[in-house]
């Protein structure tokens, strides 16, 4: 472990040694010599870090290693070089306390690259073999033991399976599965051992598009130099003006010295990354993954919200609103029985919410109009009005905007009809309430909607403005047009992808979102729902504060310890270990950043009810569904 850690931080490492041989050499009576040597290892680094920021000017930006630079000179130049020795170790030793500071902040991020699944085991010649998790091929046949990750994206092919999804989605609960859902790659099985059949080989899994996301977001460092740059400039005349008054006022250069060894720059430069990677952990917990650090500022000062119709505001799923039958089960049933075999959404939707639903002795799609089939020795037809009873007449019904009506005949007679719409996701007025009390002044909602279905939806949350009947590239227009900015956008389709990535902040919903909704977006919400938004805001405005308020307590400590400093009541060997003290500070500032704040506690327990509230319907409503059909 030293022999790496020499290896990473060398300059740290060559301190230590000159450090011991000067406290040796003095022991022994010959300060002479470790001043020396001392010294001109102290030198040596000044000069180095003059390189670094002579190329910092380069690159037209202004760094602030200048002080440091000063500081190490001066203090050498007084005879201050244990002084100019602890500035030197200050600023080699930063980056090491940087990367440990960084390494507990971003604690999460690491999680889900260290917990990627790296073997399967696979069912063949009636047995089962251990194989690498690269090997897995679609379609075949594994089996997830107890506490083990599912390996690959899959669909599950036992009667049900209760998964620990914690990891992708922030769901802190288990979730239970049923034969034929989807399992994500990740996921851990909770209980016993499962099997699944592959549908995806491990590369287009979803764990590897998560590992894909942090290993961005880790990288992304662009916005830490920006914000120390902010106050870089100011920082430094301040203390050279202090450093400088301290020298006029009495005489002595080391005054000079003594107020430039607390003025060293670390606070400015660790605290703001720190703080920034600290919320992107704390935010990939809570299953929102931050691809850009940059993006946390624009989060932080979100003014305009835009969001897609189907599937972010709605479930995206039709369900059954209203069933008009002089005898509504029976109806339902045959209904259900002649859809048993269809794959169209609202044929789904017909079988979800039917009882006792029975297979068909046969059954017929036509395209277009509906299904026929016997049931029961009867023949039942569900579709279009026409279509059922055999007629061009119009249905005899109006049926209301945003709600599509689905007529059931059977032998011939009209049996009644079913409305059916994509139903408002429950947690979404909660969402757009929370959102509006974090500063959000506008709301709307873009889609390529009817203009009633669109109007009806967003009359029932209170959204400010509606533009329905749009192609993607006028999405693109309306957010690009929008204010007052920054303008956030909310979507999980493919024709989202282009407005997500035109946004200032491009939101992608849910795991199974699209993979080009995900590319494009600068964050993606991993659990498929709407109130992590909310979530999402108070992260980006606590990240932001603590990373300023760091940076505050390093330069207040600072100026303070430099007007001590100008005093002389101080010396400098001292104030260069208390300016180590103000980093420290300043590092568990920022690292406060990774903990809930109480704003967020409160929206976690609004979150965890209505998710319970939702799964308990889910649960209920899912008990009802016939068996899976191979």
């Amino acid at each position: 472990m030293a022999k790496k850690f020499v290896s990473q931080y060398p300059l740290v490492a060559v301190i230590a040694v000159v450090a011991a041989v000067g406290v040796v050499l003095t022991a022994m009576g010959n300060e002479p010599a470790a001043k020396v040597i001392v010294s001109a290892v102290a030198l040596l680094i000044a000069a180095l870090q003059f390189k670094g920021m002579i190329d910092t000017l380069r690159e037209h930006s202004f760094g602030i290693d200048i002080l440091a630079v000063t500081a190490i000179v001066s203090t050498v130049a007084v005879g201050e070089y244990w002084a100019a020795l602890v500035v030197c170790l200050m600023l080699t030793g930063g980056e090491a306390l940087e990367d440990y500071a960084e390494g507990r902040a971003s604690a999460e991020l690491t999680a889900l690259l260290e917990g990627a699944p790296t073997v399967a085991y696979r069912k063949a010649d009636g047995g089962i073999e251990q194989i690498d998790v690269d090997e897995v091929a679609v379609g075949d046949e594994l089996v997830v033991r107890p506490h083990e990750a599912v390996p690959v994206d899959a669909v599950l092919l036992s009667e049900s399976a209760l998964l620990d999804e914690s990891q992708l989605t922030g769901e802190s609960m288990p979730v239970r599965r049923r034969a034929g859902d989807t399992l994500l790659a990740g996921s851990m099985n909770d209980a016993d051992a499962i099997e699944v059949r592959a549908r995806a080989v491990a590369a287009d899994s979803q764990y590897q598009r998560i590992v894909s996301l942090v290993t961005e977001a880790r990288e992304s460092k662009a916005p830490f130099v920006r914000l120390a740059d902010r106050v870089a400039l100011p920082f430094t005349i301040i203390a050279f003006i202090i450093a400088g008054a301290a020298w006029a006022a009495t005489g002595y250069p080391m005054r000079f010295a003594q107020v430039l060894v607390v003025a060293t720059p670390c606070p400015l430069i660790i605290a703001a990354p720190v703080a920034f990677m600290a919320g992107m952990s704390r935010a990939a917990r809570g299953g929102m993954i931050i691809k850009n650090a940059g993006t946390i500022e624009q989060i932080a000062k979100v003014s305009s919200v835009a969001f897609d119709k189907t599937g972010t505001l709605t479930k995206g799923e039709p369900e059954i609103t209203n069933v008009v039958s002089e005898d509504p089960e029976r109806m339902l049933r045959l209904a259900a029985s002649a859809e048993f075999y269809s794959s169209h959404p609202l044929a789904q939707a017909i079988v979800a919410a039917a009882d006792d639903v029975a297979e068909p002795e046969q059954a017929r799609d036509v395209p277009a109009q509906g299904v026929i089939a016997q049931v029961e020795g009867r023949q039942v037809k569900v579709g279009k009005y026409g279509f059922v009873m055999d007629t061009d007449a119009s249905a005899p019904v109006e049926v209301r905007p945003g709600f599509t009506a689905i007529f059931v005949s059977v032998d011939g007679g009209l049996a009644g009809h079913v409305e059916l719409s994509d139903p408002i996701r429950p947690e979404t007025p909660g969402a757009l309430e929370a959102i509006g009390a974090m500063g959000v002044q506008r709301t709307v909602m873009l889609t390529g909607d009817a203009e009633d279905t669109a109007r009806r939806v967003a009359g029932e949350l209170a959204i400010d403005d509606v533009r329905a009947g749009l192609l993607p590239e006028d999405k693109v227009r309306a957010v690009t047009e929008m204010g007052p900015k920054p303008v956030l956008m909310v979507g999980d389709g493919v024709n989202d992808a282009p407005v997500l990535a035109a946004a200032d902040v491009g939101v992608a919903m849910g795991a199974r979102g699209s993979a080009a909704a995900v590319e494009s977006a600068d964050v993606v919400i991993m659990l498929d729902d709407l109130s992590r938004l909310a979530r999402l805001l108070l992260v980006g405005k606590r990240t932001m504060r603590v990373a300023w308020q760091a940076i505050a307590i390093g330069v207040a400590f600072s100026v303070v310890l430099m007007l001590i400093g100008a005093t002389g009541v101080m010396p400098a060997f001292v104030g260069a270990w208390m300016q180590e003290l103000v980093d420290l500070a300043c590092i568990l500032w920022a690292l406060l950043a990774a903990r809930p704040s109480r704003a967020e506690r409160k929206l976690n327990g609004c979150e965890s009810a209505g998710v319970v509230v939702e799964k308990k319907r889910e649960a209920a409503h899912g008990a009802r569904r016939p068996a899976p059909v191979a």
